[in-house]
């Protein structure tokens, strides 16, 4: 039987989907990357040009739009001054060199799988809050933009392949006040990399990575594609978010990982194939030849606006499917892993979790063999 060609009409709502969900992700990529080589310490050559390359790689691997998105705790470090950026290529080359020894490792899927569905859940959950602190604090520098932005963004509900994030950043880019252009500094001089800060740079963003950026990711990906799931494993994470770090931070870009919160946004607003990804490495090709221009380009989107995106990719994090179909005594070992996240972290998350699921086991063997005593 002769399949019947896409119209003209069909192929462009899919390419406005793939467009709309390749920018959906934007509430995490800009703050860093625009704070990050706005103030020099990065090129923006490198980081843009490797962000590029990542993209590709996710098409070519796994066919469907996960997220290549900056680290979170070193950019934290480095947005707050404790990174040179000598320390930057030692840390994100340390990382990557770890993550492709982990994939490497035939246990680390077992191991992976062993962390119970109700804690994977709980860190998912916290994550999300955690976006959505960021998003708020985005958002407050002028709720009177942010509000109509959340509120287009909202028809995703309706229609979730409706191009929605496009709308809203051309929208905000043509229709919001001009603020301050972004000054780009010239790129700090290098500086002697210190042991200690690179340390600090490892512990903070490793267990991050592992839970966030693999385990948590593997399972968002898998639930939201699952014709690809076969394709998606937490030791190929590993090794293509290693590979990226390994190969190209040291040659100045910006660590880099496959965030759960970044497969979400993507997915949220309409990103469904290989389009999106390959959207995004065009884009950031592009920025790689603007240079320092790309910047200033990235900057006239007004930050409440990055914000309103910021709280769709959180509220799909934190409302996952699994949540809901979690069984009451899951709920609070949930509850505590989303919490202890949101306070401290995704590995202390992780710890407090798995203790909660450990109690949570033991009253339940509690209760059967008090059940099975009374019925003897």
């Amino acid at each position: 039987m002769t399949r019947t060609p896409p119209k003209t009409g069909e192929r462009l709502r899919a390419f406005s989907a793939e467009l709309s969900g390749a920018l959906g992700d934007l509430g995490v990529f800009l703050p860093y990357v625009i704070a990050i080589t706005g103030v020099g310490l990065l090129a923006p050559t490198p980081v843009f040009a490797a962000f590029a390359v990542g993209y590709v790689l996710v098409a070519l691997v796994y066919r469907c739009p996960v997220a290549v998105q900056p680290m979170k705790a070193v950019g934290a470090l480095i947005i707050a001054g404790s990174l040179s950026a000598p320390e930057v290529a030692w840390t994100g080359a340390a990382i990557g060199a770890f993550l492709l020894a982990f994939a490497a490792s035939p246990q680390l899927g077992g191991a992976a799988r062993a962390i119970p569905q109700s804690v994977v859940t709980g860190l998912q959950a916290g994550l999300g809050l955690m976006l959505l602190r960021v998003a708020v604090d985005l958002m407050a520098a002028q709720w009177a933009l942010a509000v109509p932005a959340m509120m287009v963004l909202g028809l995703s509900l309706i229609w979730a392949r409706g191009p929605w994030a496009l709308i809203v950043i051309g929208g905000a880019v043509v229709l919001a006040p001009a603020g301050d252009s972004v000054v780009v500094a010239t790129v700090a001089p290098a500086s002697e990399p210190s042991v200690q800060a690179v340390l600090s740079g490892i512990v903070a963003q490793l267990p991050l990575t592992l839970l966030n950026a693999i385990v948590v990711a593997a399972a968002v990906a898998r639930s939201l594609y699952p014709s690809q799931a076969v394709r998606i494993s937490e030791r190929k994470l590993a090794a293509t978010s290693g590979a990226l770090n390994l190969l190209f931070v040291p040659f100045g870009a910006l660590p880099m990982c496959h965030g759960a919160g970044g497969i979400t946004a993507h997915h949220r607003f309409g990103a469904r194939g290989i389009g999106a990804p390959l959207i995004m490495a065009a884009l950031c090709g592009a920025g790689a030849l603007a240079g320092p221009a790309a910047v200033a380009w990235l900057a006239l989107i007004p930050i409440p606006v990055v914000g309103a995106l910021l709280v769709y990719a959180a509220a799909d994090l934190i409302l996952s499917r699994r949540m809901f179909d979690a069984r009451p005594d899951c709920r609070p070992v949930i509850g505590v892993a989303a919490a202890v996240t949101l306070a401290f972290g995704a590995g202390a998350g992780l710890i407090a979790g798995l203790g909660a699921e450990a109690l949570r086991v033991q009253i339940r063997r509690r209760r059967r063999r008090g059940a099975a005593d009374t019925r003897g």
